[in-house]
């Protein structure tokens, strides 16, 4: 692999170069991502002579898109949506988490083989702990029944949570997800919100720029909410959702969604480079980028 002097900014009049090595974000719509903030500043600081640039790809065009990485050789791959399970359908090998999920968020070249993995679930879990929680032993919520939740779901069962309930508009979705967790999973209901020891949104209710920006997932009722719960929202755009307003308000403590997104970056740069992540420059590029 290729370095150059660590924290050094490539000047633009010579970088990139022939040697340079390439990793992006395949989505559709993407310009909205803050995944180049975040990889290109952690290549910096490393001193990694890669970049890392956005793939806006349509729905629909995914094998032919991914076709196009493995010929040019880049060497890594977030894929966020609508792509994680077309992403899965052609990839050489996935791990045993993506294989689990049937999807998969990451894409790593191992020689000319391109192998599918899931960063989020590990994500979420090392945001959580790096906040202060374990969800071991403990009673869980998921809102959302899409492939977030569906991560985030196998991870908190395979972390010990007593009970993984899944709340969604469609029980049939929310079952499907829940049975991701085994005999702790299950479908839940509002009623459920007052008992969890954790609760995560996992739904997009609540992003700036969607149908949902200001308002709560599911209507739920966060007065019965209170000290000792803790409720993480996978949203990061605002940081301060209504959800962890209203949670924060009822007692509870709030976690932003800015944490799993640094995370679950970080395993995917270790997986690509080999190289330990700087968790410190990636969070301050993404806050500096979202103010």
């Amino acid at each position: 692999m290729t370095t150059r002097p660590v924290g050094l900014r490539p000047d633009a009049a010579a970088w990139p170069t022939a040697t340079t090595r390439l990793a992006g974000v395949l989505g559709h719509p993407i310009k909205h991502s803050l995944s180049p903030v975040l990889h290109n500043a952690a290549f910096a600081e490393v001193g990694l002579d890669w970049a890392y640039v956005a793939f806006d790809v349509p729905d629909g065009s995914c094998p032919e898109a991914v076709a196009g990485i493995r010929a040019l050789g880049v060497q890594g791959l977030s894929v966020t949506m609508p792509h994680k399970r077309s992403v899965a359908l052609v990839c050489d090998e996935l791990s045993a988490t993506a294989a689990v999920l049937g999807a998969a968020n990451t894409v790593v070249r191992r020689g000319e083989r391109l192998v599918g993995d899931a960063t989020d679930g590990p994500g979420f879990l090392a945001s959580l702990r790096a906040a202060g929680h374990d969800p071991a032993g403990g009673a869980c919520l998921v809102l959302g029944a899409g492939g977030a939740a569906a991560a985030i779901v196998h991870a908190l069962a395979d972390a010990g949570a007593s009970r993984v309930g899944v709340l969604a508009r469609r029980p049939e979705a929310a079952a499907e997800v829940a049975a991701l967790a085994g005999p702790v999973g299950g479908v839940a209901g509002p009623a459920d919100l007052a008992e969890a020891d954790l609760v995560v949104n996992a739904t997009s209710v609540g992003m700036t720029g969607t149908a949902g920006a200001g308002a709560v997932p599911f209507d739920l009722d966060l007065s019965v909410l209170g000290p000792g719960q803790v409720v993480a929202d996978l949203v990061y755009h605002p940081l301060r959702t209504p959800l962890l307003v209203g949670a924060e308000a009822a007692g509870a403590t709030p976690v932003d969604g800015l944490g799993m997104l640094v995370h679950q970056a970080a395993l995917a740069f270790e997986l690509w480079t080999g190289v330990g992540a700087p968790l410190g420059v990636m969070a301050a590029a993404a806050r500096i980028s979202l103010v």
